[in-house]
């Protein structure tokens, strides 16, 4: 059998914002009727709650609203076989599809004063509303993405793992030395 790697083996590169490229990250992904059953499901597997429309519940096993009838749950790469079976035996015959989609998808984190104005060259998305804790799925530039921030200078991105260089060279370049905008993080001019 031949051993896991990620999509950049962890490739970073420094700028307004360091952009990293997350390694070997576990991610299942679980589609049902989000209920009360489903919600006691993953709570016994995940030791969170199924969060809120356009939420994420982050440590240890983070979970995150994607769809009505979607969540994403990010753990230890190893652990998402577990995951997928725990998920599985909780859920018995309640009508679900859990699927290990950790080698399908790449996770790339900003750090800095800067996040919201690098992502805002890149997606549509309204990211002077958007608060540490909330998922959002929209665009960067061409490509599919979830975004989310944990705090007010991180960010987290989540693409196909084969779009993995594109989105990092997206990224990397509009995180640039001197190509700051300061819309989000900068005191405003006065005149």
């Amino acid at each position: 059998m031949s051993e896991a790697v990620s999509a950049l083996q962890g490739a970073e590169s420094d700028g307004i914002v360091r952009v990293s490229e997350g390694g070997l990250r576990g991610m299942v992904s679980l589609k049902a009727d989000l209920n009360a059953a489903t919600g006691k499901a993953v709570k016994a597997v995940t030791g969170q709650a199924l969060p809120e429309v356009r939420g994420i519940s982050e440590g240890d096993m983070s979970v995150a609203w994607m769809a009505p009838d979607e969540v994403l749950i990010l753990c230890d790469h190893g652990a998402a076989d577990g995951v997928v079976a725990g998920l599985a035996g909780k859920l018995g015959a309640a009508h679900h599809l859990a699927v290990n989609v950790s080698d399908a998808r790449v996770l790339f984190t900003l750090r800095g004063a800067a996040v919201k104005d690098i992502l805002g060259k890149l997606t549509p998305a309204d990211l002077s509303a958007l608060a540490p804790g909330e998922m959002r799925r929209t665009r960067v530039a061409q490509v599919a993405a979830a975004i989310w921030l944990s705090d007010a200078q991180t960010a987290h991105v989540i693409c196909f793992r084969s779009v993995a260089q594109y989105m990092f060279d997206l990224l990397s370049n509009a995180a640039r030395p001197g190509s700051d905008v300061g819309y989000h993080w900068r005191i405003p001019l006065t005149f």
